[in-house]
Parts: C-alpha cells; sequence; structure tokens
C-alpha cells in the first residue's frame, strides 16, 4: 500500500510540474527576453496577423477584401453622427480615396502596426525605433521622460513618447495630421487624435499590443483595438523594402517617355 501511494504522490508531483511548465507566466518568467536593465527586450521584426489593415471591425469578405474578424473592443467605434456618415463615405470612395492604398502616403499610428507588412524595433535604454517596410515609415521614440514639445507641427506619424508601466512599453502618440485612416474601410480621425499604445510581452515571440484612441472632434468616447504581434522566426529575417511611390509612379506613368 505504501509503495503504491508513494507512486500516487510521485505521479502528481509530475504533472504539477509539466502544467505549470506549460503556464505563459511560467513561459515568460523562464524564457522572456531581457535587456541588460531588466526590460524585456522587443528588439526584432515583428508583424500582425490579422485583416485590421482592410477594417478594423467584423466584415465579409470580397475580391481583393478578405473576411475577418474586428479588433475593435465591443466591435463598435463610436463616432459622432456627422462622423459616422464621413465614414460612410470615405468607404464608398476608399478605391480613389484611401491616402494608403491609393497614395502611398505614409500610414500612421497606429495603422502602420496592423498593415500586411513587417517592422523592426531596435531598443536602447534611452530611445526606442520602429522601422516599417511599408514606405520608409519611421519612429524615434524618446525614452527620457520628455513630454510632447509645444509648437510641433503636425505629421503623419505623430510624435511618440515612451515609458515604461512596470514590463509594458507605454507609448503616448500626438500632433498628427489628418489625412490617414485607420483602414481601407474609411475609419478616420482628426487633428485632434491622441494614441496611447501598450506593447507587452506575452512570451519570448509574442507581444500583447493594444491601442486606445481618443479624438474629441470625432468621437463621442475614448475606445481601444488590441491584438497579438509575432516575431519572425525566419532563419535570416530581413525587413526589407515595399517602395510603394516607385511602383506607384510605375504603374500610372508606365507609358510616360522617361527614357
Amino acid at each position: 500500500m505504501k509503495s503504491r501511494n508513494e507512486g500516487i504522490v510521485r505521479l502528481v508531483a509530475l504533472v504539477s510540474v509539466l502544467v505549470t511548465a506549460a503556464l505563459p507566466g511560467a513561459a515568460q518568467s523562464s524564457g522572456a527576453r531581457r535587456t541588460p536593465d531588466g526590460k524585456p527586450d522587443f528588439s526584432g521584426i515583428w508583424q500582425a496577423v490579422n485583416t485590421a489593415a482592410w477594417d478594423l471591425q467584423d466584415h465579409s469578405g470580397e475580391i481583393g477584401w478578405p473576411p475577418g474578424q474586428g479588433v475593435v473592443e465591443g466591435n463598435e467605434i463610436p463616432y459622432q453622427p456627422w462622423a459616422a456618415a464621413k465614414k460612410l463615405e470615405n468607404f464608398a470612395r476608399r478605391k480613389t480615396a484611401d491616402p494608403v492604398e491609393a497614395n502611398c502616403y505614409l500610414p500612421g499610428v497606429p495603422r502602420a502596426t496592423y498593415m500586411p507588412y513587417p517592422f523592426e524595433i531596435v531598443q536602447t535604454p534611452q530611445r526606442i525605433a520602429i522601422s516599417y517596410e511599408f514606405a520608409h515609415a519611421l519612429r524615434t521614440i524618446p525614452m527620457d521622460g520628455s513630454p510632447h514639445p509645444d509648437g510641433l507641427p503636425d505629421t503623419w506619424m505623430g510624435d511618440s513618447r515612451g515609458r515604461w508601466d512596470g514590463s509594458t512599453l507605454v507609448v503616448d502618440v500626438k500632433n498628427f495630421n489628418d489625412q490617414t485612416w485607420f483602414d481601407q474601410a474609411g475609419n478616420f480621425h482628426s487633428d485632434a487624435l491622441h494614441v496611447v499604445e501598450r506593447y507587452t510581452s506575452a512570451d519570448p515571440d509574442h507581444i500583447r499590443y493594444e491601442a486606445t484612441i481618443e479624438d474629441p472632434k470625432v468621437f463621442t468616447r475614448s475606445w481601444k483595438i488590441s491584438m497579438p504581434l509575432y516575431r519572425l522566426l525566419d532563419k535570416n529575417p530581413r525587413l526589407l523594402e515595399y517602395e510603394c511611390v516607385f511602383y506607384l509612379q510605375e504603374e500610372r506613368f508606365k507609358n510616360a517617355p522617361f527614357k
């Protein structure tokens, strides 16, 4: 009887060890990449794998438009009445009006994160740089606690300022122009857009990404999107160049006498 009981105890102990090892928290504590100062190391090439670039909300498919589940919390974007009508107008004109797909302008934030192109994070204690494959988009994020400077001109990608909240990278982004869309479906904003991003390490090869969006000129309240980001694990991952402007010029002016 004693031998049998000892066998059961050993079996229970083995199962407990295996279950504990399988938990995300255990994997993170034992294998998460860390910088010398103990922060999560996000350096590497990442990509979202979803259809948010086409439409942030639930949507069906059509030619050139893959179906997908939404990434908006509650699947609702709280537009003011005039803005809801404007969004429908944008959707109807999307093939020629989308600043990114029709004209190759910079995608803005957070759209750059979930476009179907990878991006690279380079991390130091003083600054974090994010380079995007699409159109050479680049963000430099100071980590010194400095505020957004006064008098900055509005830009496509905004002004980013970062800080650590425990093991989560928080990036506050302001100073946008009103020219970017959130997706191809025509979801839009004004120059009052304010985005707060949160990058949290789920394990060494996955980031939980959240972006809280507020714009009192367009929305009735703030709203949030969230999604996982995946580290590229190819043998020799590289960030290549998607020369959107060059491709667009070739397409539009292919018969022009350049030679």
